[in-house]
């Protein structure tokens, strides 16, 4: 059962239902929903517009509810970042990739950032007047990042990165991005690693869209060839650069996560098995049943962080458990819809049943299973902090990272 608000939570959402009454058009009345064409022009269009929503939104006060009003946040707690998410679910606006952004930089520039980093960076990341994307994954180094080899030197004169990054969301579109650099071979490699602030209009930097099956262009590679970056763009100093990465991965973890805890899409399930004429098949209503069941599991932790985070407590849910969940779970949908459609699974577009949307649904089932880091990573994270198991043996972890096999050679 989800608890009730008190006074004051359901005054405030009041106060927030009223302002997207105001400016907001309800669900199917406007665009955030009703997807884009994967063409560069349209994904750039579409970009502008959920920057355009991000900075009504801050202009509005609603931008950064549980940031320091120091910073141009709203000074709220999460109970009121809840709230708001919930009412605005109701309404046909996104800000689409650029909160996530924010969700992972801004915490990370409050707990590790100088005063100054924060002075200049923050206000406009929150109202998306910058705009940022994450360089971390490399070819050799997704899941395990911490073996990543893009080379930043510091001298005198600044930085000097090298190097290659690649799934770097909407690279094209970003004014800066937040880069893990190899800072220093010679010590194990987690600790030779340096978080820094980097101007993606800065000479040297090459961004290559990599179209997806999906046709979509949002994931790119990085190039970077001699790119200067100014020394104090530094976050936690050189060689610090591990736990900045670690609270952004957290955050990362999080967010994907709670963000799909009202999963959809076993209804419209059931009605597709309907209009097929297969709701009575014995193993295709398993099938449905398992679809139904865990988006009410997925829900019902869904009410179990947010009760958590009303009373101001920590969630009791991990986050790799519902992202796993959610993943996997989204995955076994995509088999059941293309085995309800039958041949016409191979349609799209206009040809096929509403759109291809369950089509696309299936081509991009990896974004789950694979982004925001492997269900296999996660399932590690939950046997470690979820079940308390002892931690997989690291022999690696003293050795400098010269030494591994793959590491920097001069």
């Amino acid at each position: 059962m989800r608890r009730e608000d008190t006074k004051e939570e359901a005054a405030f959402r009041a106060e927030v239902r009223a302002w997207l009454e105001a400016h907001a058009p309800l669900i199917g009345e406007g665009w955030a929903r009703a997807g884009h064409a994967h063409t560069p022009a349209a994904e750039q269009a579409w970009f502008d517009r959920c920057r355009a929503w991000q900075q009504t939104l801050y202009d509005a006060g609603w931008g950064a509810i549980t940031l320091p009003e120091a910073y141009g946040g709203r000074g709220g707690g999460p109970a009121q970042q809840l709230i708001f998410d919930e009412e605005a679910a109701s309404f046909d606006v996104t800000t689409g990739f650029l909160s996530s952004s924010i969700d992972l930089i801004a915490p990370a520039l409050l707990a590790y950032g100088t005063e100054a980093q924060k002075e200049r960076f923050l206000r406009p990341l929150l109202r998306a007047d910058e705009t940022w994307c994450q360089l971390f994954s490399e070819p050799d180094a997704g899941s395990d990042l911490a073996a990543l080899r893009c080379r930043g030197e510091l001298s005198e004169e600044g930085w000097r990165v090298n190097g290659q990054k690649l799934w770097t969301t909407s690279a094209q579109h970003c004014e800066w991005g937040f880069l893990l650099v190899r800072s220093d071979p010679d010590v194990p490699k987690h600790a030779g690693i340096s978080f820094l602030l980097v101007d993606m209009r800065t000479p040297g930097i090459e961004v290559r869209p990599l179209p997806t099956i999906t046709g979509g262009r949002h994931f790119n590679e990085v190039f970077f060839t001699d790119v200067r970056v100014p020394a104090e763009n530094v976050v936690n100093g050189p060689g610090g650069g591990w736990p900045v990465a670690r609270l952004v991965l957290m955050h990362e973890s999080v967010s994907i996560g709670t963000s799909h805890l009202r999963n959809d899409g076993a209804e419209a399930l059931v009605e597709l098995a309907i209009r097929r004429g297969r709701y009575e098949d014995p193993l295709l209503r398993q099938a449905l049943a398992r679809t139904w069941i865990e988006e009410r599991v997925l829900g019902w932790l869904g009410d179990r962080i947010r009760d958590s985070v009303l009373d101001g407590a920590p969630p009791d849910v991990d986050g790799s458990v519902v992202k796993v969940l959610w993943a996997e779970s989204r995955a076994r949908k995509s088999d059941v819809a293309l085995d309800l459609l039958g041949a016409e699974a191979m349609l799209e577009g206009e040809d096929a049943q509403g759109r291809g949307y369950w089509q696309n649904y299936m081509l991009d089932r990896y974004m789950g299973t694979i982004g925001g880091g492997t269900v296999e990573v996660h399932r590690n994270g939950i046997g470690e902090r979820v079940l308390g198991l002892p931690r997989e043996a690291r022999p690696d972890r003293e050795v400098a990272f010269r030494e591994l096999k793959g590491g920097v050679s001069d």
